[in-house]
């Protein structure tokens, strides 16, 4: 896919997504969706690529769905409208699904205002950091909207039922320190250290670990954490470990442990998942 309202580059194993309509405040459209879409597709087939980090570009990062329509920029019947909401899935919210089943981990950076589907496309990425005196609003109850995006469901999973009540109801905008205090970003940096900072949370993530341990991880916590009981995750994690256990990659980890050395994983992804993956299908 050529990119519009995107862009897409390679800092060695990382993957750098900037939403790059700065002249909009990078305004989603459904052409943006797609293209997120694409580019996480990308990242989780390609074993060169360890984490991936999404920023805007300019003093951004999302206001929110483009609304130069005026009053009518939410209604399909009208081009823009339809091109607000378009998406090669006649379901909707492809781009949520390709976030959240990418078998890489993802970080979002929060450079500057996230509103709306501005802040709900953050939530399926596994960390938000955000830039001190960032704006953010889940807007949608003074627009007349609901929370789109999955949000109804990841949002209280993160912060908790009470906070998502409270800053979905209102619809109010608040600061980067107080989403740090929700719990929705876990740090407030400032925004010359931002993507600095992104980099180094994404190797601490990247380097020394197995690249399908990561995946295998960051599925059965998303997937496990909100079950009312352990047994159907107990039904899966122990013949997993008893597979993996049998793997190379295993072997690595605790030969280098042994000998005092950073390990040097040859599992790939695209070839070493286990036979339990995926267990939700």
């Amino acid at each position: 896919m050529s990119y519009q309202h995107i862009t897409c580059d390679l800092d060695g194993p990382l993957m750098i997504v900037t939403l790059n309509r700065p002249e909009k405040l990078n305004a989603y459209t459904g052409q943006m969706g797609a293209e997120i879409a694409d580019a996480f597709e990308r990242a989780d087939t390609d074993d060169d690529v360890r984490a991936i980090i999404v920023t805007g570009a300019g003093r951004a990062f999302c206001a929110g769905a483009d609304v130069s329509g005026g009053a009518a920029s939410f209604d399909t019947s009208g081009s823009h409208g339809a091109g607000v909401f378009a998406s090669p899935n006649p379901g909707g919210g492809r781009f949520v699904e390709a976030i959240f089943n990418c078998r890489k981990p993802s970080i979002a950076v929060i450079n500057g205002p996230a509103v709306g589907v501005g802040i709900t496309m953050t939530l399926p990425m596994d960390i938000r950091i955000a830039a001190r005196g960032a704006k953010i609003g889940f807007i949608f109850a003074r627009r007349g909207l609901v929370p789109e995006a999955g949000s109804a469901w990841f949002l209280p999973k993160l912060v908790g039922l009470p906070q998502a009540l409270r800053w979905c109801l209102s619809g109010r905008m608040f600061d980067a320190d107080e989403a740090r205090q929700g719990g929705l970003v876990s740090e407030v940096v400032d925004p010359a250290e931002l993507l600095a900072r992104a980099k180094e949370i994404a190797r601490e993530m990247t380097e020394g670990t197995s690249a399908v341990s990561v995946a295998l991880t960051r599925q059965m916590l998303w997937r496990f954490s909100g079950a009312p009981a352990p047994f159907d995750l107990l039904d899966i994690d122990k013949p997993m470990s008893i597979e993996r256990g049998g793997h190379a990659d295993v072997r690595e980890g605790v030969k280098a442990f042994l000998e005092k050395r950073a390990p040097d994983f040859p599992g790939k992804v695209s070839q070493d998942m286990p036979s339990q993956y995926p267990w939700w299908k």
